[in-house]
């Protein structure tokens, strides 16, 4: 009887359950949803869950991707271990050696090419902490001009449309809190059902306090068919809708004539060339009709208040600049913006899109959205990192254009921190071939990507759940990630590996940090002044006030949770309307004979970016197992395209193969296929190297192409 008890209690005991709660962040989209890993242990397993955190901007809400992301970050594919290729396979090394390899490296790579030889490819997707010191390896560390980042290929569009029309940039001119009690909202070129799917009850409550939506999309999407009214958009004629919007509002008298008078530079310029417009080309161009023209124009402008929101439906253009500088351009002729509920949101793609291009990742930032072309701002920055001025490098070039001179043989080394760029940017098979030529390649990242693959050292970093660090959300909204998970292996955090890289390199003292509150309070230094002020905010302040909006000058302002509502930051305090005109001046590919289609790109929702983590969670996975080609049936039967068959996608550029997808809310003459994956599916394969001339965006939204059934 004794042993039978003790044998019972031992297996109770077994079967106990230990829990450990994890503080975190959504490490996918900009909403940065606040939330907890619960981990459940027994002695035979561990079991996880996830469950949302209240919070100010998605208030405890979490989609699929979030309650699944711990999958990716404790999958066994992460790596625990520095690799090193030999003889084309990866075996492992240790750190020393590791960090050897890459001073012999770097230093003949510059001792014989020149300091610009070695490039920095950055993310959005790292703590502000990160890109910070990121910018700050590149330029002291490692003494070079070329740095930029994935974020090029994200938001670069709506940042320099709102930095020329308003002078600055930050995602969101007001608080999300505002969206639900606005008059009418403008959806242009976002999918945020899909895309950002915590957002999606301000406008379901917008919507039910009578507010008129309206959707910009050549699709109708989850988010469209919330809307009022759908303009089904052509692809690439966003700024020509504009102008149209922009001509009946003016004619119908519905502009704010004393805030243009008091506040905007460029109207009356911008009145002359949509006068001369003819409603009907418009029409024609677009794709929209004259009567849904009318009434978005006429509602938009009537209602006593209005915001406007662009995706990369708009932004991912050869002309995304100008085309968001359109829609802003209404904003100002109807004096929406600067007021309660009226305002601009750029709805940013990654994780911390915002924070990423504040802080000096872009090829001519500097940190606080400084310029690194402005010799005062130079000066402020040098004296914080305590170098000479004159050492300061000046502006290099875009993520692609990087690229574009790894091919020509200008840059010879690479140090890529968690980004996949042979997925990620246009015309993929020449950006492999151009990252093939390099001497040297360091990827910094928890798995081997299609990016890794090509590197010749990899160095394993730390996810989520283990790196600690401030991101800034779509609002604008600084935010402290807490993570304390077990760190995998020998991986270490990347604000870890960017200082232990430049001690090998002979510049610890410039980099001798131990935490990342330490990197941040460095950071509030640098800020300091800047547009993009931080210099008031603090660990212990996000702790308590669980997210402040920049600029926050001092410890005692409480954020600033409203731009513009006096002045805008240009040096004359007005705003800049400009005309855009209805031809780009990049042409953009229209169908022809030989490619009759147009095809535009997006995402969906259990998917993120290149899918590097969302393809290791096996929930997110099973949803969306392959890529696929949306397709109107008329279209398809057209060119004997059955539904759900493989399917042969080409362009000048390339080709790949996807399922075909039947779909009877695509325009006739598009086909649509999502971005996240890699391979022989990867539709960045046949996207043109074309790029805005502002931005540098490249027109991942517009490629023309043929379509043909694969053989059995």
């Amino acid at each position: 009887m004794t042993e039978m008890l003790l044998r019972y209690f031992r297996t109770k005991q077994k079967e106990a359950e230990t829990e450990k709660v994890y503080d975190t962040q959504c490490p996918f989209c900009s909403m940065q949803c606040k939330m907890q890993l619960i981990e459940q242990s027994t002695v035979t397993r561990k079991k996880y869950k996830t469950v949302g955190k209240n919070n100010p901007t998605s208030e405890g809400r979490l989609c699929i991707k979030g309650l699944n992301a711990h999958q990716h970050a404790i999958h066994t594919d992460r790596l625990k271990h520095p690799l090193l290729k030999v003889d084309g396979e990866f075996v492992q090394i240790s750190w020393a050696e590791a960090m050897g390899i890459i001073k012999e490296k770097f230093t003949s790579i510059q001792s014989q090419y020149g300091k610009n030889a070695l490039s920095v490819y950055g993310s959005a997707t790292i703590t502000n902490e990160e890109a910070y010191l990121l910018g700050k390896f590149a330029r002291v560390g490692l003494e070079t001009k070329y740095i930029d980042y994935n974020g090029r290929l994200c938001m670069s569009a709506a940042a320099s449309a709102a930095a020329q029309t308003f002078g600055m940039d930050r995602g969101f001119t007001n608080t999300i809190q505002e969206i639900p009690h606005s008059r009418c909202l403008v959806l242009a070129g976002t999918n945020i059902a899909e895309c950002q799917p915590t957002i999606m009850p301000y406008f379901e409550k917008a919507k039910e306090n009578g507010s008129f939506i309206i959707a910009i999309d050549p699709r109708e999407t989850s988010t469209t068919k919330m809307a009022d009214l759908h303009l089904k958009v052509k692809p690439g004629m966003d700024a020509a809708l504009a102008n149209g919007l922009l001509k009946v509002i003016i004619e119908e008298q519905l502009i704010d004539e004393s805030f243009i008078h008091e506040r905007v530079n460029g109207f009356t310029e911008v009145k002359e060339y949509v006068s001369s417009l003819d409603l009907d080309e418009v029409s024609e161009l677009t794709g929209v009709p004259v009567n849904q023209i009318k009434k978005a124009a006429t509602v938009f402008g009537r209602e006593e208040s209005g915001m406007i929101f662009t995706a990369r439906g708009v932004e991912q253009q050869t002309d995304g600049s100008t085309a968001v500088r359109n829609f802003l351009n209404i904003l100002l002729a109807t004096g929406k913006i600067g007021k309660k509920y009226s305002g601009f949101g750029a709805v940013t793609g990654q994780g911390n899109g915002q924070g990423a291009r504040e802080h000096g990742q872009k090829a001519d930032q500097l940190p606080g959205y400084r310029s690194i072309e402005n010799d005062e701002h130079r000066k402020y920055i040098s004296g914080v990192w305590g170098i000479n001025e004159k050492d300061l490098p000046r502006k290099g070039v875009s993520a692609f254009e990087m690229i574009q001179k790894m091919d020509e043989g200008e840059i010879k080394g690479l140090f890529l921190m968690c980004s996949n760029p042979v997925v990620s940017n246009p015309s993929a098979e020449f950006v492999k071939q151009a990252i093939e030529k390099l001497d040297f390649f360091v990827a910094v990242d928890m798995f081997i990507s299609e990016s890794a693959r090509l590197a010749d050292l990899i160095l394993p970093t730390t996810s989520y759940l283990e790196t600690p660090g401030t991101m800034t959300n779509v609002e604008g909204r600084v935010t402290l990630r807490e993570a304390s998970f077990p760190v995998r292996g020998e991986a270490k955090h990347d604000w870890q590996i960017i200082c232990e890289v430049a001690e090998e390199l002979g510049k610890g003292e410039y980099f001798s940090f131990s935490s990342p509150e330490e990197v941040f309070n460095e950071l509030r230094i640098a800020t300091r002044g800047g547009i993009a002020d931080y210099s008031g905010i603090t660990y212990d302040r996000l702790r308590k006030e669980k997210g402040i909006l920049w600029p926050c000058p001092d410890e005692n302002h409480s954020g600033t949770e409203r731009l513009f509502e006096t002045e805008f930051a240009h040096a004359d305090k007005k705003a800049a309307m400009v005309v855009v005109s209805n031809t780009p001046a990049i042409s953009k590919e229209k169908p022809t004979e030989d490619f009759p289609l147009y095809l535009t790109t997006g995402r969906v929702m259990s998917h993120y970016l290149t899918g590097v983590q969302t393809r290791k969670s096996s929930t997110l996975a099973a949803r969306e197992f392959e890529s696929y080609m949306e397709i109107h049936p008329s279209t398809a039967e057209k060119y004997q395209i059955k539904d759900n068959m493989l399917v042969k996608i080409e362009s000048k550029r390339g080709s790949i193969v996807v399922r075909s997808k039947w779909s009877q809310t695509i325009r006739k003459d598009t086909v649509f296929v999502p971005f996240h994956w890699a391979d022989s599916q990867n539709v960045n394969r046949l996207v043109s190297k074309k790029l805005d001339p502002t931005c540098k965006m490249p027109g991942f939204k517009v490629s023309a192409v043929k379509i043909s059934p694969v053989a059995n």
